[in-house]
């Protein structure tokens, strides 16, 4: 049988050359794409790039606004449902798969299919920012801890509790079962809660070491020194603060959270929180959206901020 995937790529006001890229190279490797476009200002150019590709392979799918990052996956998945497909690839605007990246990936999926019930599998990447080596994450007694290919499995996989959206293979069977995104939560986390909920509900998530993409972190970068080990932090325009702590107050008050995700993010907030809300400016704007977004959490607010001061976010999660 032939596997049939869907790409799923969100966009919101692209780079056209990133994403012209993105789409040529996934439809090399086999895959059927949609393209949902997030109210971009630059519609008409996405439309232009994705005219002249000139495939019927390719669908354009675009909003009248922004709906958020889950909303945007819940429409790929309803294309890839209607469509009969196999499996759903979530892509970003600007990731580049390298070659074979979505044949490695399937090969993964069905080999630990064979041991467990798979929520994903997501690719190692290559960080166009700086280099860094790609790991995948479990939770940790004491913060989340990194695991690298090094220590690869026979199947070629890492074990992880949760994946970057961008990059992960997801079979349709798994979604009936686990459920689609929460669009609620708009932009951040969006990942994070739908593999909270797959591993509540028995599933497990996997890394697979030689499929390989291009990503980049998309904003500036923070090297950081934290008992011995360097960390790269990324730095997001202030807007980004409310959504992460927002839905993370969220996401606590969820029977499905397991209490060792929330102790490892409790620590990666508290280290966002000093460095960007007293360190790194602009401070005051950092730290208001912070304390927007904890108050707003503990009242249950979901969807988008609706302040007109606001950059409208990104559709980026990873």
């Amino acid at each position: 049988m032939i596997e049939r995937v869907l790409a799923v790529v969100v966009s919101y006001n692209p780079d056209l050359s990133q994403l012209n890229a993105g789409l040529q190279a996934l439809l090399k490797q086999g895959c059927d794409i949609a393209v949902v476009d997030n109210g971009s200002s630059n519609l008409n150019d996405v439309e232009n790039t994705i005219s002249d590709i000139a495939s019927d392979k390719l669908v354009l799918l675009p909003q009248s606004s922004n709906l958020g990052l889950g909303a945007a996956h819940n429409i790929g998945i309803q294309q890839a449902r209607a469509g009969g497909y196999h499996y759903l690839l979530i892509m970003d605007q600007d990731s580049l798969p390298l070659e074979g990246m979505v044949d490695k990936l399937v090969l993964a999926h069905k080999a630990k299919s064979r041991v467990s019930q798979v929520s994903a599998v997501g690719v190692s990447y290559l960080n166009v920012d700086n280099g860094s080596e790609s790991f995948f994450v479990r939770f940790g007694a004491l913060k989340f801890a990194r695991h690298y290919c090094r220590d690869k499995d026979s199947d070629g996989c890492i074990e992880a509790d949760f994946l970057i959206s961008s990059g992960s293979l997801i079979s349709m069977q798994a979604i009936e079962s686990i459920g689609e995104m929460d669009e609620g939560l708009f932009i951040d986390h969006v990942d994070t809660e739908w593999f909270l909920r797959a591993k509540h509900k028995g599933y497990t998530a996997y890394g697979a070491c030689d499929a390989v993409m291009q990503h980049g972190l998309g904003e500036n970068t923070h090297i950081v020194s934290l008992a011995g080990r360097q960390r790269n932090v990324p730095q997001h325009k202030p807007f980004r603060y409310y959504y992460i702590f927002r839905n993370s107050v969220l996401l606590y008050k969820r029977g499905y959270a397991s209490g060792l995700w929330k102790w490892n993010d409790i620590q990666r907030l508290a280290m966002i929180g000093l460095m960007f809300g007293l360190v790194k400016g602009p401070r005051r704007a950092n730290a208001a959206m912070m304390f927007k977004g904890i108050w707003h959490g503990l009242l249950g607010r979901q969807g988008p901020l609706a302040v007109p001061s606001v950059q409208e976010p990104e559709v980026s999660d990873g």
